[in-house]
């Protein structure tokens, strides 16, 4: 009987009949990562391995009008091009300085490394079906010549330079205006024919693309060349979406080379949530842009970078290219472009894609001062981040990536309040880092400025997700991105003065209770419309402002179990003592929140950060403005997750009482 070998849930044949199969996620293959210059020499780590598998860097100054660095393994860490010139590629050690299995390092050039400056790097892996990157040495012939590569896919955008001398980076895409028109990527111009003044680029097949040098006598050109004997190009190849090749089955897509059509409310849909957007205007003259969730793309802002220009980063100030769970939509009135404006896009999956395997991964208890700012070092992009007072009366607030927050304009919504959403135009929390959230605050938005604690999480399958939708005030379902069927929901009206109605699978689809209250659960069908949510959709109700008013903006938070990661549970307090399983390691529990459903209860939190042992476990109450509680209150991590003490008797293990909880390692 032949050996089975097993990468997560696929299973291979591995003796004598191949190799097993490793899926490949978004994660593996595309990296946004933002730093900030020393001056000097750094290394990026962003987990991308461009070593063994090849790539290109793209790297943008936000701050300054430096011009663009794009750098490839194919030509080599020193040879960079601008996509904002024409000039040839340039040779120079100190932008990159190397291609690593994480990630690269950079010199101390500006534009890739100035002292101070906030700088945006994008990572394209070579994979299948996602990006390629050929070059060739021209021939000089006038007819079509075949080109092969590796995408294994009709190539969705093919951008091109002439490695050699000064020329314009041609931009093929079949879709721009009709099949056979051409862009310039370091210019404004609309698409156009090709002509005696244009090279042209044709995806040809899953193999091949043509390159011809051509005018209306079939002889060569003397504007953009693609095949000018004796000069070496490069081609970037991008693979259109719709082929599958990724996930753990192998069946997802991560990008799409698209258009649409500018109407002032478009809606595109994707199949998935993006997380980088490349687009222009095609049928009129207009920028590049480049938009990204990491440096602000959000339900309240657009945030640009121009690849036709050396300009520094711009925010349109709304949510034109607002990323949704399914595509992007314009959140604001009136059209980006102009209405009836053809527009393409190049679109990147949001990931992880890949289940968590370790709590510190996705989840960070902190503690610290607001300043200017307070950096809050997590080691993982922050989606979410709660957060209250450890030394006043103040309540907890709400803030995340997904609907907007920079470090000079916080949108947030209070947890024990029933407040719509409130924006600060002076401070705010800033998300657009790798590794740490940067708290802006003077004081807290409750005008504290002592020590905070800061619940921070990231969004990954099977553990958290983050929804924005627009309700539409008749029964409707939602589609969210958290891959298993949701155990708790958490969901507030960000326009209007609304309670937070929660579902939790204990208490089903029937019932609810308010984050902002100490009630019992209730019952109502409104909520949930009586149906349990899926690991796709959930439903809600009709004529319920606290969940689908029509027109009003909503988010909603939706977790649940992963083993080892967090667990979504229930349990019946004793009145003396009692450990409750979550499947965690010797460590227990980092954070516990805890919620009494029978009768009146509060919310209690407790966290590593604060104390999590039998001797001091201080607790926070996500539904009042009140002062921690320290002290020993009975809660405390313990191996596999956490114990109630017999402090806890009248807290969160009243005897007989029932409980829901959310516990994360």
């Amino acid at each position: 009987m032949p050996l089975q070998q097993t990468s997560g849930n696929v299973t291979q044949d591995a003796y004598g009949g191949g190799k097993a199969a490793v899926p490949v996620y978004v994660e593996n293959v595309f990296s946004t990562y933002l730093y900030i210059g020393n001056g000097t020499s750094q290394t990026i780590t962003n987990n991308i391995d461009l070593t063994d598998n090849g790539g290109m860097v793209w790297i943008k100054d936000r701050n300054d009008a430096y011009n663009h660095v794009l750098t490839d393994t194919t030509r080599g860490a020193s040879s960079y091009l601008s996509s904002n010139q024409t000039t040839a590629a340039t040779t120079s050690s100190s932008f990159l300085t190397s291609f690593n299995t994480n990630g690269f390092s950079v010199g101390s050039a500006f534009g890739v490394n100035i002292s101070g400056a906030n700088l945006a790097s994008w990572t394209f892996r070579k994979q299948p079906k996602f990006f390629d990157i050929v070059t060739w040495t021209g021939d000089g012939s006038s007819s079509w010549r075949y080109i092969n590569h590796n995408l294994q896919a009709l190539p969705g955008v093919i951008i091109v330079k002439n490695l050699s001398e000064s020329s314009d980076w041609l931009v093929y895409s079949p879709i721009a205006a009709g099949s056979g028109y051409d862009m310039i990527l370091n210019s404004s111009a609309p698409s156009q024919s090709s002509n005696e003044n244009n090279g042209r680029v044709y995806a040809t097949s899953t193999t091949q693309f043509q390159v011809v040098n051509q005018n209306s006598s079939g002889g060569s050109v003397t504007g953009i060349n693609v095949n000018k004997s004796g000069d070496s190009y490069v081609a970037y190849l991008f693979g259109p979406g719709g082929t599958g090749g990724f996930g753990l089955t192998g069946t997802q897509d991560i990008i799409s080379c698209g258009s649409f059509t500018d109407g002032g409310n478009f809606s595109v849909n994707l199949g998935w949530e993006p997380q980088w957007i490349l687009y222009k205007r095609a049928d009129a003259a207009s920028d590049w842009y480049i938009t990204d969730v990491m440096r602000g793309e959000s339900q309240t802002a657009t945030v640009n970078l121009r690849p036709d220009t050396s300009g520094a980063e711009s925010s349109i100030g709304a949510g034109f290219f607002a990323p949704t769970a399914t595509g992007f939509v314009n959140n604001t009135a009136g059209a980006f472009f102009s209405p009836g404006a053809t527009v393409i896009y190049i679109a990147i999956r949001r990931g992880p894609m890949a289940t968590p395997t370790t709590g510190t991964s996705v989840f960070s208890p902190n503690t610290g001062t607001p300043s200017t700012p307070n950096i809050v070092t997590t080691g993982f992009p922050v989606d979410m981040v709660w957060a209250d007072s450890n030394g006043a009366a103040n309540g907890p607030y709400d803030l995340d990536r997904l609907r907007g927050d920079s470090t000079t304009n916080g949108n947030y919504l209070l947890q024990y309040r029933t407040n719509a959403e409130t924006n600060n135009s002076s401070y705010g929390i800033g998300f657009d880092s790798n590794t740490y959230i940067a708290d802006n605050f003077t004081y807290n938005v409750e005008g504290y400025s002592g020590t905070q604690t800061y619940w921070n999480f990231a969004r990954a399958p099977g553990f958290f997700d983050i929804v924005c939708y627009t309700g539409t005030g008749s029964a409707t379902t939602i589609t969210h991105n958290l891959g298993v069927v949701p155990q708790l929901i958490i969901i507030k009206d960000r326009s209007l003065t609304t309670n937070w109605p929660c579902y939790n699978a204990t208490l089903g689809a029937t019932n609810y209770v308010f984050l902002n209250s100490n009630s019992a659960y209730g019952t109502t069908i409104n909520f949930w419309n009586n149906t349990t949510p899926t690991s796709t959709v959930f439903s809600l109700g009709s004529g319920n402002a606290n969940v689908n008013g029509s027109g009003d903006n909503y988010v909603a938070y939706l977790f649940a179990t992963v083993t080892g990661v967090s667990y979504v549970g229930s349990y019946t307090g004793n009145g003396t003592g009692q450990s409750i399983a979550c499947g965690f390691g010797a460590s227990g529990a980092r954070f516990i929140l805890i919620k009494r459903t029978d009768s009146t209860g509060n919310w209690y939190v407790f966290d590593s950060a604060n104390g999590l042992t039998s001797s001091s476990s201080p607790y926070f109450i996500l539904n009042t403005a009140s002062t921690p509680t320290t002290g020993n209150n009975g809660v405390y991590a313990s191996s596999g997750g956490f114990t109630l003490g017999s402090t806890a008797s009248t807290t969160t293990n009243i005897s007989s009482a029932s409980y829901i909880f959310l516990a994360v390692s």
